[in-house]
């Protein structure tokens, strides 16, 4: 019981970190013996996406039906948020491409791929899924369709007794115990995950492809530390590395491991509420910032496409670039409603450029070769983003009312937070 005190006294962070290193050290030195242990990561990651769908789905009912009439919600900045970021990613990844041009090597492993004609499709699949059944929507984890049914039902019983919505409530707030359980597990988690990175992938097969993961992290940790960061300080005008720094360390390391958006969502929640941001925003922002702030899947979508466009030899003008950017953002807001996420929507991009389907696919499997990272950092600067923007668009509306707002305080009043939990 000593040592369990002394264990849930350090921060989560830490506790990470001290799972991370471990996991590295098994995975270099036993690695046979290791990978019995990387089942811990599955049972992690698979907890995750099993009560994130029926989270979102309570917690936003019961956000929308007790929400009081004349109460005002900043979910219309966030959503703006969201998209603005994941266009300037695309601006971001199209610069990149032009000052770091790559060549890459193209592989016809392409077997049972399937990408989608064209950007309707896309957005027809994204449509489709709003008005997916709900049982197969949770069963499914169709963000897009939890959320259309939670607003919906929510709405509906907006008149229902006080005892209803109380039990709605309840019941929200116990999965959400559910969730806090489930995150403290997440330094074993973490430490399996790692083990069968190292253990199954290795990183041998990612050298021959080292400029193009290059130019795709570079252009993420650009977006990360320095687009991201200048998004905020312009809406609050402090400096907002501490905030930055807060995502990534408590929202970014995870996803960057679980690399799943969907299973992140139970993580951000967490995260926003030590942060003390409105329950009933949050509820809503954090679910469809998984589905449509998709800053790294836009960053993927053009520099690949850009790649391709280099090694064939076609020249590429300003024009072209920006409906390029604007093509990539559009596909990446879209990117969870097809099978296979960012990287099956590099063909509509290079269709932009005449490149033929049989190529643009052979774009797509070299996405999977090098998606052992490239998922990883994807998946880290889109999770993280979203609690970012969500609380950006709550101190902004703080500021806008009067009220004292201190970035730096807020973030040490959530480990603040954190520790006393712990306790």
């Amino acid at each position: 019981m000593k040592v369990l005190k002394m264990w849930n006294q350090i921060s989560l962070v830490k506790q990470i970190a001290i799972g991370l290193i471990l996991g590295i050290i098994l995975a270099v030195s036993i690695p046979e013996a290791a990978k019995s242990l990387t089942i811990f990561g599955t049972l992690f990651v698979s907890a995750l996406k099993g009560v994130a769908p029926v989270l979102v789905f309570f917690l936003v009912m019961a956000s929308i039906a007790q929400h009081k009439k004349g109460q005002q919600t900043n979910m219309k900045s966030i959503v703006f948020l969201y998209l603005l970021g994941t266009f300037l990613a695309a601006i971001v990844a199209v610069v990149f491409s032009f000052l770091f041009p790559v060549d890459i090597t193209l592989t016809q492993n392409t077997e049972e791929l399937t990408a989608p004609g064209n950007a309707v499709e896309v957005l027809r699949t994204l449509v489709l899924n709003i008005v997916d059944n709900p049982v197969n929507a949770l069963i499914n984890a169709n963000y897009i369709g939890i959320l259309a049914w939670a607003i919906v039902l929510g709405l509906a019983l907006k008149n229902a007794s006080d005892t209803t919505k109380t039990f709605i409530s309840n019941f929200s707030d116990a999965i959400a115990k559910v969730v806090g359980w489930i995150i403290k597990l997440a330094p074993l988690g973490i430490m399996g995950l790692v083990i069968g990175a190292i253990t199954e992938n290795g990183l041998s097969s990612l050298l021959s492809y080292l400029n193009l993961l290059l130019v795709l992290i570079g252009s993420m940790l650009a977006v990360a530390l320095i687009i991201n960061p200048l998004i905020v300080f312009i809406n609050v005008r402090q400096n907002p590395y501490p905030l930055v720094f807060k995502c990534l360390r408590e929202s970014g390391i995870t996803a960057f491991f679980t690399r799943s958006s969907a299973a992140n969502i139970p993580v951000n929640m967490e995260l926003c509420k030590k942060l003390g941001l409105d329950k009933e925003t949050y509820g809503i922002s954090i679910p469809l910032g998984a589905t449509i702030n998709m800053g790294g899947a836009a960053i993927t979508i053009s520099v690949l496409t850009l790649a391709a466009v280099n090694t064939l030899g076609i020249q590429v003008d300003l024009p072209t670039a920006i409906i390029l950017s604007v093509l990539a953002a559009v596909c990446a807001c879209g990117a969870s409603g097809v099978a296979g996420g960012s990287l099956l929507l590099i063909p509509l991009a290079c269709s932009l450029f005449g490149i033929s389907n049989d190529i643009a696919m052979q774009v797509v499997a070299v996405g999977f070769i090098i998606g052992v990272l490239q998922d990883s950092f994807e998946t880290g600067l889109n999770s993280s983003t979203d609690v970012l923007f969500t609380a950006t668009a709550e101190f902004k509306k703080r500021l806008k009312e009067g009220k004292q707002l201190s970035i730096n305080r807020s973030v040490m009043a959530a480990e603040t937070t954190e520790k006393v939990v712990n306790s």
